[in-house]
């Protein structure tokens, strides 16, 4: 039997390897030059491998169609993952917020582990090789057909056909929606492609503090997102946050936009300056107790201007924009500083404010959310219900995670899954 794997990225080589294990003839079609340009650049380079938590915790990260991946998930897991990795040579540590990375923390590594797995498998690598089309008869796989590194167009017999292109994020690696225009070809409904993972932009006088702290990290913050409308809390998260030339970004801002992609009347919210990212830089400290600690440095600091004082309390980049929106002139000297003044200061380092304007576009996105309808796709086996011998595998379904190595798990377990069967 012969099985065709379309897309050379983590999806594709787990699905190869997994169908050789069955003992079948398989061959990866790549349009790269080599495999796994995505995989390199995940985790700044350093490639977040797969998540520490249980199974079952992972449906509770993938807050797009989770449950589909059920049968996946158990069929290959973080375990799996790991033990794969480590006999081909990688070992792996486990980092803050449950993230596993190789010890080495280059991500060419576990590119290297899946290569040497893949040719010790004998799978078949053919590279600069683009699909443009899947032949069915009978609503039967027949064979595929593809562009060679020629421009030469070939026809592959293939009794199983295996798609895991990857979605629309990162087109530079190799994800331009390839897969989506073959699926829709062949009778697939593709749902609304929208970025996921991706940084948020900000407007106004937001966009300008936004500007003027860019390239400044914040660890330990906690976040929160704020439907001005309805008073209501969308999302909350703790951890790692950026500031950019466009408005925010980081681990927690691209969590969020998981979240608040999904969230109802969100475009019109956005419109209406409604969705407001309220930032407490100080979340170790109740606001009674961050009120002494304020009390304390200002008697240590009393001699001096307002804008000198608050060194010991924030990083740089970000004083002249709180001095700014704490309405306390900045040549004030410090024992004059009234205790409304300091409450209010108190009040402004625990809801430092955002107003949020958008999405970055879902070229810039980690992950694409949205693809294949997970109602056309058998969730135990990942065949296609409309045409027998067609699986699909990774980012081209309609699933997306949290960042935390939930995607690239599903990249891993969907393509297993797919190979197997």
């Amino acid at each position: 039997m012969k099985v065709v794997v379309i897309g050379g990225g983590p999806a594709g080589m787990t699905a190869a390897l997994s169908a050789r294990d069955g003992h079948d003839e398989v061959c990866i079609l790549e349009k790269n030059s080599k495999l796994g340009k995505k995989l390199l650049i995940t985790g700044k380079g350093r490639c977040n491998i797969t998540s520490s938590l249980d199974m079952d915790e992972f449906i509770q990260n993938v807050p797009g169609n989770g449950r589909f991946l059920y049968s996946a998930f158990q069929n290959f897991t973080n375990i799996d993952i790991i033990n794969l990795l480590k006999k081909y040579g990688v070992s792996v540590k486990e980092e803050r917020g449950h993230r596993i990375f190789p010890t080495s923390d280059k991500s060419v590594d576990v590119l290297n582990a899946f290569e040497r797995a893949l040719k010790k498998a004998q799978v078949k690598i053919k590279f600069n090789c683009k699909v443009i089309d899947i032949i069915t008869e009978n609503n039967k796989i027949k064979s595929v057909v593809y562009v060679d590194e020629n421009g030469k167009t070939n026809t592959m017999i293939a009794d199983k056909v295996i798609l895991a292109t990857g979605g629309k994020s990162y087109p530079q690696t190799g994800s331009t929606g390839d897969g989506y225009k073959i699926s829709s070809k062949l009778g697939h409904t593709i749902t609304e492609i929208k970025p996921s993972l991706v940084p948020l932009t900000a407007k106004g006088k937001s966009l300008e503090i936004c500007k003027e702290m860019q390239g400044l990290s914040l660890r330990n913050v906690a976040i929160k997102f704020l439907d001005e409308e309805k008073n209501k809390v969308i999302y909350k998260d703790f951890g790692e946050m950026l500031f950019t030339h466009f408005g925010v970004s980081g681990p927690t801002i691209l969590s969020a936009s998981a979240h608040l992609l999904r969230y109802k009347n969100v475009e019109e919210l956005l419109k209406n300056d409604k969705i407001k990212l309220i930032i407490d830089l100080k979340p170790a400290l109740e606001p009674e107790k961050l009120d002494l600690r304020l009390q304390r440095d200002f008697e240590k600091e009393k001699n001096k201007e307002f804008k000198n004082s608050l060194n010991g309390l924030l990083p740089q980049k970000m004083i002249s924009p709180i001095v700014r929106l704490s309405g306390i002139a900045e040549e004030k000297q410090v024992n004059q500083i009234t205790k409304e003044e300091r409450l209010n200061l108190g009040h402004l380092l625990k809801n430092f404010t955002i107003t949020i304007s958008g999405f970055r576009p879902v070229e810039e996105a980690i992950i694409t959310a949205g693809g294949i309808n997970t109602k056309e796709i058998n969730p135990k086996t990942m065949e296609s219900k409309l045409v027998e011998g067609l699986f699909f595998a990774g980012e081209i379904i309609d699933v997306d995670a949290y960042t935390g190595g939930f995607n690239l798990q599903i990249a891993y377990s969907t393509g297993y899954t797919a190979g197997m069967h």
